[in-house]
């Protein structure tokens, strides 16, 4: 186990981390945090044209080339897409991974969202963290539990809006606009998915719709040009009530909403 502190970043697909998550992971490395990656379900279903092995192979050899320049540590993935169901059986696979990374931070993705891949992936990383000190509840394969905290960031939606088409608004904020050339960069090795949302979403320009939700947040902070919102999840079961490890390290790059933080206490 490294020396540094970790961040474990969790998507449904090859491809979410890079277009809601990576320019927070950019930044923590760049703070001397340890980066691992890892997408539940393994891309198996983007595509119109090419046969599921090979659009699987295609899809972790993009995958791979986005961890390299981020200079993370890639996990594989564990399930086809449309199977990723929260289950006992998966919660000990994702488990099995936070329990040897042994994150500090793990960034996952928003409970509300158009996708139920994307909201099982989360809720599998949410119970994974959760059990990681349970010696009844057995990681698959077998790794010991660990007792350190960890603090859990929910990334948002896709589009920005929940599955009810209402708007999600972050509870913090961090700057990416420094990171926003590496950014694009991660998201443009996932080629095969360019055509592929296009016909399937109408999305057009890949990159360019990643930089729009982008930019929308940074214009939601009323401070930043780009930036990737988060909610933090309550402490309870993970580490300290005050915990906020994202905050404190990335200092005037992480903006806590304080109108957020208030509306938490409204009844």
């Amino acid at each position: 186990m490294s020396d540094k502190p970790a961040v474990l970043a969790v998507g449904a697909h090859p491809d979410d981390i890079e277009f809601m998550m990576a320019g927070t992971l950019l930044l923590l490395g760049k703070a001397g945090w340890a980066l691992h990656y890892m997408n539940v379900g393994n891309g198996s279903c983007g595509t119109a044209t090419q046969p599921r092995e090979a659009i699987i192979t295609a899809r972790r050899e993009e995958a791979k080339e986005a961890c390299r320049l981020a200079g993370a540590e890639w996990h594989p993935a564990l399930v086809n897409d449309i199977e990723i169901v929260y289950s006992p059986e998966m919660a000990r696979k994702v488990g099995a991974v936070v329990r040897k990374v042994c994150p500090r931070i793990m960034l996952i993705p928003s409970p509300q969202d158009y996708m139920e891949d994307h909201v099982n992936a989360g809720r599998l990383a949410v119970t994974a963290a959760f059990t990681r000190t349970m010696l009844n509840f057995p990681s698959d394969p077998p790794v010991r539990p660990v007792n350190d905290p960890v603090t859990l960031y929910h990334a948002l939606p896709y589009g920005l809006r929940g599955p009810l088409r209402e708007r999600i608004r972050p509870g913090q904020f961090v700057d990416v606009s420094s990171v926003m050339k590496e950014r694009s960069a991660m998201l443009a090795c996932h080629r095969s998915q360019k055509d592929w949302l296009d016909k399937s979403q109408g999305v057009g320009s890949y990159v360019a719709a990643m930089e729009g939700f982008t930019g929308e947040v940074g214009k939601m902070s009323g401070r930043f040009a780009f930036a990737e919102g988060w909610r933090r999840r309550s402490h309870l079961g993970f580490c300290g009530p005050a915990d906020d490890p994202l905050a404190e390290t990335l200092g005037d790059k992480c903006f806590v909403d304080p109108a957020y933080e208030a509306g938490l206490e409204k009844a």
